[in-house]
């Protein structure tokens, strides 16, 4: 394991010298590409458009490394120095990914011209459907995966979802406590934030806010068409699971009545925050 990830780390090095030497003419002291998303929010689709800056100037071609505020398997949740300590690992020009909490300390870092931050999520409403697909069907290997498969349907399971398991070791808070870490992002006019379901309606107007956002830190000298190109053509549907219909409100098809309720009773406010809701009639 750890001669796959030395290799994996001269490999990354070797073509970010490539990338400085094919575009010598363009700055040399770029700051790092960070995509901070909720989870089951877009975060590979964050990346892949992250990733097409490389075509036009001399960043990663692949994604640095990722980091989760949580361990899959064991649900363990990482001690806030670790974040840091991530944080402070990344190097100029670098590409990286993370669920990544709003701690004062983390907040700091990352609004610094070190750092081109972007912080992706979804209707909450959504990211609850989506999870109980992925723990069910995708990753056996989850913390709480035996447990969804336990529940006798789908309905059980997204209540659960909804409200969390307050019983369990592995911390797991309903969906406003879920995302409640992540909520400063939101505050800090240095992150660019983005609603998912903007990459799916107005996908050239929230690719050029994307570009922009870049632009106003760095100016890149490539035709601003040649950039948004660039980003648009780093999609790849097939490896973006949550993009992968390209549909937004799919939580109408799986909401009962009593998950209605249950969900404004914990995360109405959450709605109207995100601006998802005006009020508590939908």
């Amino acid at each position: 394991m750890a001669l796959k990830s030395s290799l994996r780390s001269i490999l990354y090095q070797s073509e970010k010298t490539i990338q400085r030497l094919r575009f010598s003419s363009q700055p040399a002291d770029l700051p790092v590409l960070l995509g901070i998303s909720f989870p089951k929010s877009g975060t590979h689709l964050l990346d892949q458009i992250l990733l097409g800056f490389s075509n036009v100037a001399p960043f990663a071609k692949r994604v640095h490394s990722f980091y989760a505020e949580y361990e899959g398997e064991s649900g363990r949740k990482r001690a806030p120095e670790q974040a840091l300590a991530w944080l402070d690992s990344l190097r100029p020009a670098d590409v990286a990914s993370a669920h990544l909490f709003a701690r004062p300390e983390a907040v700091a870092r990352v609004c610094s011209p070190k750092f081109a931050p972007y912080f992706i999520f979804r209707d909450p409403r959504d990211v609850v459907v989506s999870h109980v697909f992925y723990v069910t069907d995708m990753e056996a290997r989850h913390v709480h995966h035996d447990y969804y498969q336990s529940l006798p349907d789908f309905d059980a399971r997204l209540k659960v979802s909804i409200l969390g398991r307050p019983d369990s070791d592995a911390e797991f808070p309903d969906i406003a406590g879920r995302f409640a870490p992540y909520l400063d992002w939101i505050n800090h006019p240095e992150v660019l934030t983005i609603h998912f379901e903007d990459l799916i309606h107005a996908r050239a107007a929230t690719l050029t806010q994307i570009m922009d956002h870049l632009l106003s830190r760095v100016p890149l000298r490539a035709p601003r068409q040649l950039i948004l190109d660039s980003l648009e053509t780093s999609i790849n549907p097939k490896k973006s699971p949550t993009f992968r219909s390209g549909k937004t409100g799919e939580w109408k098809k799986h909401f009962t009545e009593e998950h209605k309720k249950i969900f404004k009773d914990v995360a109405g406010d959450l709605l109207i925050q995100l601006g998802y809701e005006k009020d508590g009639e939908w």
